[in-house]
């Protein structure tokens, strides 16, 4: 089995391996579909994905597609583990040897809850750092921008201009500097927009509803945008944007387990009061 669909609450899903099936493309894991009851429109762009395991990076082991997306070429593996919860599986991959698991996990009415966890299983990252990297094709908003709070805690819009271009906003403690080889070739996660942001989530705009992701740490966690990284829409005429995210770890230790909690929630628009009070609800739970 490569996929199932959840109903649960508000929200149907399909979570996905990477192995192709119909019209949904090979390569492309995580939530395949996602829909709310007051619409029928897929969130993310039908052949791909949202949330979307895509880069194992170390800014020098580069060279072909199958090493830059790494996570879309070695096998990976999914299991329906109950009616509200299901898990990805990627064993140590090629060029990397890094293990993961991908926990889902919906709850009513319109959360779903993600524990991702992995191993790096030996010193092969060149720059000395992990660098994972998500991506959530979007299915051709009106609005292709992501929002957050910014140093002062002001609401910030970042909407780049063009793929690659000031397309990742670091933490305000973030001055971490990877390293990348001469030849590495350009990346979203090395361009910087000069927007700090200051507490562990974003949101975006789909219509009449909101996509917002929030986490449970600041550290390691870079957010990222690209306008087109979903490719073009011919039938609205516009691009699919990308709302993208990445996690860092310096200094790693092989055979020791990182990771991080986030939590979706996709409904009907609502308030910025609301949202930080979502993200605070969330936060306080996760603490008990």
């Amino acid at each position: 089995m490569e996929s199932s669909t959840f109903k649960v609450g508000e929200l149907t899903a399909i979570i996905g391996d990477n192995t192709a099936a119909g019209n949904h493309c090979a390569g492309y894991n995580g939530i395949w579909h996602l829909t709310h009851e007051s619409s029928q429109r897929n969130l993310f762009v039908p052949a791909y994905a949202g949330w979307n395991l895509e880069h194992i990076f170390d800014g020098h082991t580069n060279g072909s597609p199958e090493i830059f997306y790494e996570p879309r070429h070695a096998p990976m593996t999914f299991q329906r583990l109950s009616e509200i919860e299901a898990e990805l599986y990627q064993p140590p991959t090629p060029t990397f040897s890094l293990e993961s698991w991908t926990r889902f996990k919906f709850v009513e009415p319109h959360y779903i809850d993600i524990n991702f966890r992995f191993l790096a299983h030996q010193y092969v990252f060149e720059g000395n750092y992990i660098g994972l990297f998500w991506a959530s094709y979007i299915n051709a908003p009106l609005d292709k921008s992501i929002y957050f709070q910014d140093d002062n805690l002001n609401w910030a819009q970042l909407c780049t201009q063009q793929h690659n271009d000031e397309s990742t906003v670091r933490h305000i403690d973030d001055n971490r500097q990877l390293t990348f080889s001469p030849d590495y070739g350009d990346a979203l996660f090395r361009n910087f927009s000069p927007m700090r942001y200051q507490l562990p989530f974003f949101y975006g705009l789909f219509n009449k509803h909101i996509w917002i992701v929030m986490f449970d740490r600041t550290e390691g966690l870079r957010i990222t945008h690209s306008p087109s990284g979903g490719g073009k829409n011919s039938q609205h005429q516009t691009t699919n944007p990308a709302w993208d995210f990445q996690f860092i770890i310096p200094d790693y230790q092989v055979n020791t387990e990182y990771g991080f909690n986030a939590r979706i929630v996709y409904q009907p628009s609502c308030s910025r009061e609301m949202i930080l009070n979502e993200y605070q609800r969330w936060i306080n739970i996760s603490n008990r």
